[in-house]
């Protein structure tokens, strides 16, 4: 046993942590195939190496949903080499495994079959790239977990409610709750987690004795509106998160300050673009927990090929480069050679000395040519770096920002440093857009009616969705409601006075979020219902159809109720014939589909104003519901260079339990978590771990 095992003992888990293997990735490239299969072959090494007691993934082991048979065969012979063996496994399970495991056709975990002999058992949870589909909804991982070889874990299939049951292991004193959840669209997820319906089952026995340690594989960066999991909406009784997905490498353990649990990014092992993530050096962790005690080892990987990126604007070289020299292309060219001359130099200077480290590095010189340039052949300089460089197809990439007009007469977006081409990571959002347009534009062209928000919202449903009706039902929408406000407030009938209550009334609706989710969720409704209706009436002809009804669905669409149809023409559309019982109602926190509904009619005159509120009307203001809770994003950004950290957790507040079960449930959104003692923040050098056991001891 080497010097640094001998320092663990009986109750100590060891625990190899990785993300993002990306099995598969490139494969058929002569130079970069065989890549993602040599570094996790150094990682399951490292774990037999280490003893450690099991290798956690978080997701995306495989790059594609469908993995070929030689990614298939090469995944089944490592683990075979690495993961089978005669060591005994150190550790129980102590929670109910048909549960745990309850979508394998063998729902234990596989050290205990007696058919296998494992020495390292593998948990993963799935990602996006082998995340399950089809109708028997199999992944990649089913497979392996099918062969013995992987515990996969944290699987759901519900869209309207998500119960997390934890893996409870043990070993020694020391007890682990293992939380999973394999990935889901994050849109879905969002709205999931903001309607309270994803809950965290917690051992009503000793509950301030567990660690508690939840593996994710989300956008944990945001990119878009719902297109992320903020931290926030995690519960606060953990003690260490683990989030896949993202690939760049922030492994150390960074502190949420809300929540007051621990966030691990080990990012991914293989570069699978050409962006600034992922050319940061890449590691595995070697996760110690004694306790409520925990180490996070950072261990390099060796075999990753080198990576370096680096940006060029052409415009802050005005001594070197200028646009009206007739020679400034060449000029430009010459001094890219030697940017990517020097990045090699770099790369050769660094090279780590491992016989299985890929000879030829990724390199990425990006070229802002704003200010008037033109850029040279790609083609042409690529043919200089074939024979040292793993991508010289791709290795200059030129973008240019937009510039913005002065004109008086034109309301354009600065788009500011956007890329004319949205790639390497930018991401463009139509509401975004509308937002910086109003901000910019000027006084006589702002919204006196719509908010900015919901303006956005419908437009972005018109562009992704081709809801031509979207813009028109928002208008209608929100004229209606804001005619039976004035009519409730007995309004002179002066413009003056209606201005003013249009403003407050205006404004008052943009600090309520949740509400006006809703009404522009009422408009889109409206406009696909009336969508629905053309199109059954012109396929239809001149027969009468009967007025369609809503049915309120997890993802906001309408669904029609079949018309009733006198010749049976239209047998084949499937999704129109759906009803209420195929569908099912609306079950998140915003209310039914269904009811409080204006009229999607489409008789209302399209020159209808404010002074209308004055008129008599029959119709009868919509109920809404109490606003929500909003949240706000924090992410946290780690740039620590330290090759061990460790953390101690302090006891935490005891919480009654709720179930008479073996479990307690835990809203998403709850009283706050754990406190943790700043003074035993510690780096971890050289013999280290003599202190390392001497606060355990303590504890």
């Amino acid at each position: 046993m080497s010097s640094s095992n001998s320092k663990d003992d009986e109750d100590t888990f060891k625990i190899l942590v990785a993300t993002d293997i990306h099995l598969g990735y490139m494969e058929k490239d002569a130079l970069r195939g065989n890549d993602s299969f040599v570094t996790f072959d150094e990682i399951l090494h490292l774990a037999q190496d280490n003893e450690v007691d099991f290798l956690l993934l978080g997701g995306d082991l495989f790059h594609d949903n469908k993995p070929s048979r030689k990614t298939i065969h090469t995944c089944l012979e490592l683990l075979r080499k690495y993961c089978m063996g005669d060591r005994p496994v150190q550790f129980e399970v102590l929670s109910d495994q048909s549960v745990n495991f309850g979508y394998s056709k063998f729902p234990w975990v596989n050290y205990q079959d007696n058919n296998l002999n494992i020495s390292i058992p593998v948990f993963s949870v799935h990602g996006n790239h082998d995340d399950p589909t089809g109708v028997d909804a199999l992944c990649a991982l089913d497979i392996l977990s099918c062969a013995g070889l992987v515990n996969h874990f944290g699987r759901s299939t519900s869209v309207e409610k998500i119960d997390i049951s934890p893996i409870l292991l043990q070993k020694g004193q020391s007890k682990i709750a293992l939380y999973g959840l394999g990935s889901i669209p994050d849109e879905r997820l969002y709205r999931m987690f903001f309607g309270k319906k994803v809950t965290m089952l917690r051992p009503r026995e000793d509950e301030s004795s567990w660690f508690n340690m939840f593996v994710i594989h989300q956008n944990r960066s945001k990119h878009g509106a719902t297109n992320y999991i903020p931290e926030q909406f995690l519960d606060d009784f953990l003690d260490l998160v683990i989030w896949g997905h993202e690939h760049e490498c922030k492994i150390a353990p960074a502190r949420n300050e809300q929540q007051l649990f621990y966030v691990c990014q080990p990012g991914s092992s293989v570069a699978t673009s050409l962006s600034p993530g992922e050319a940061e050096k890449k590691h595995v962790g070697l996760l110690r927990i004694k306790g409520k005690k925990m180490n996070m080892q950072k261990i390099p990987l060796q075999t990753v090929r080198q990576f370096f990126i680096e940006d060029l604007v052409l415009s802050d070289y005005p001594d070197i480069f200028n646009p009206d020299n007739p020679r400034v292309t060449q000029d430009i060219e010459i001094f890219c050679i030697e940017k990517v001359e020097a990045m090699l130099d770099a790369a050769e200077r660094e090279r780590l000395g491992n016989s299985r480290q890929p000879d030829k590095p990724l390199i990425r010189l990006r070229v802002d040519y704003t200010g008037g340039f033109e850029p040279f052949s790609t083609l042409r300089f690529s043919q200089k770096f074939v024979d040292r460089t793993a991508n010289p197809k791709d290795i200059i990439h030129f973008f240019r920002h937009k510039e913005v007009k002065d004109k008086k007469d034109d309301i354009l977006l600065n788009f500011g440093n956007i890329d004319s081409k949205p790639s390497e990571g930018t991401t463009l959002r139509v509401e975004d857009l509308v937002k910086d347009y109003f901000k910019t534009a000027e006084k006589n062209v702002q919204l006196s009616l719509l908010t900015e928000r919901g303006m956005g919202e419908a437009v972005q449903e018109f562009v992704d969705k081709e809801e031509k009706d979207a813009i028109e039902e928002l208008v209608k929408f929100q004229l209606e409601k804001t005619q039976r406000f004035l009519k409730e407030r007995n309004i002179d009938a002066e413009e003056e006075k209606i201005d003013e209550e249009v403003r407050k009334f205006r404004e008052t609706r943009k600090t309520n979020t949740s509400e006006e989710d809703e009404e522009v969720r009422v408009a889109m409704c409206r406009a696909r219902a009336h969508r629905s209706q053309v199109e059954d009436i012109e396929m239809l002809d001149d027969e009468i159809v009967e007025k369609p009804s809503y049915v309120g669905s997890d993802d906001d669409d309408v669904i029609m109720s079949a018309p009733a149809r006198g010749r049976g023409r239209a047998r084949g559309r499937g999704s129109r014939g759906q009803s209420a019982s195929t569908r099912g109602t609306s079950r998140r926190g915003r209310g039914s589909a269904s009811t409080d509904r204006p009229s999607s009619g489409r008789t209302a005159s399209k020159n209808m104003s404010i002074l209308d509120a004055f008129k008599p009307s029959s119709r009868q203001p919509t109920g809404r519901n109490a606003p929500k809770k909003n949240y706000s994003e924090e992410i946290e950004d780690n740039d620590s260079d330290l090759e061990e950290v460790s953390f101690t957790a302090a006891s935490r507040m005891e919480r009654s339990s709720v179930s008479s079960s073996s479990y307690s449930k835990r809203s998403s959104q709850s009283q706050r978590g754990p406190m943790f003692e700043d003074d035993d923040d510690e780096t971890f050098e050289d013999g280290a771990y003599d202190a390392f056991d001497d606060a355990v001891s303590q504890q």
